[in-house]
């Protein structure tokens, strides 16, 4: 199982993160190997299989697991155990937890995957932000929403972004272009000549400083999964037909 690990995360003992690869499962062309998304084109065994190898990998119990119907937006849900789980994910696009044992998953193949966690109130969350999400914020709503609902505070909390994307690799137009410059974030859109390119990162790490959220908290892990599509799964440079490889965060008891 080939996985890539936080250097961030990886100092508390308390949790169990993980941002997987496309390497290691057992899923056929063109979601080879470890395609972690039953809505792609995927036969449903396999991806079964992918998931029970990935639990096993990590010590959890994958019937638990709490993954998402992503929708690009900034809806934000609390995991209740005794609805979610890994037959009935929610429709959101983050999820916060208190609850030990409960695995969080977000999916991607180019949007940002992101991990947090609060060691002093042990609260862990997840987050899916593409563009769309991020524009609406869902990172900093995320971290409102940890401290709103668990007391968590701005100093305690831990972020992580995992591979996604990179500006190298994310041409835009010029109306996507414009949306972001008319939403203050000049540094994340970079001119090439006639095209434009995107960095969302950049616009992540501005709502993580402003809302205060200091640098040395925050993680970037700073891979693009399209430059480096041999290791993982991109929308764009596998011309939209890919698996989803993941991040996943979860309190020990």
């Amino acid at each position: 199982m080939k996985t890539v690990n936080s250097d961030l995360l990886g100092k508390f003992t308390q949790i169990t993160h993980v941002f997987t690869t496309r390497k290691g499962g057992v899923s056929k062309s063109p979601y080879l190997s470890n395609n972690l998304a039953f809505h792609v084109e995927d036969h449903k065994d396999d991806v079964l299989t992918n998931h029970q190898n990935m639990s096993q990998h990590l010590d959890y119990d994958y019937k638990k697991l709490v993954h998402m119907r992503q929708i690009h937006s900034d809806k934000i849900v609390i995991v209740k155990p005794t609805i979610h789980n890994f037959k009935n994910p929610p429709e959101c696009d983050a999820l916060i937890t208190n609850q030990p044992n409960i695995p969080l998953m977000v999916m991607t193949a180019d949007c940002t995957p992101v991990l947090f966690y609060d060691p002093k109130q042990k609260v862990i969350a997840v987050a899916h932000a593409g563009r769309a999400g991020a524009l609406k914020g869902i990172i900093p709503k995320t971290v409102n929403k940890m401290q709103e609902v668990f007391g968590s505070e701005l100093i305690d909390i831990q972020v992580v972004l995992g591979p996604s994307i990179g500006a190298c690799c994310y041409e835009i137009g010029e109306k996507i272009a414009t949306e972001v410059l008319d939403a203050g974030y000049n540094s994340a859109v970079i001119q090439k000549d006639c095209s434009f390119h995107l960095d969302v990162n950049t616009i992540i790490h501005r709502q993580l400083q402003e809302i205060g959220i200091h640098e040395e908290k925050i993680e970037d892990i700073n891979i693009c999964n399209a430059c480096e599509n041999n290791r993982f799964f991109s929308y764009r440079a596998d011309h939209q037909k890919t698996g989803r490889m993941s991040g996943i965060i979860m309190l020990k008891k």
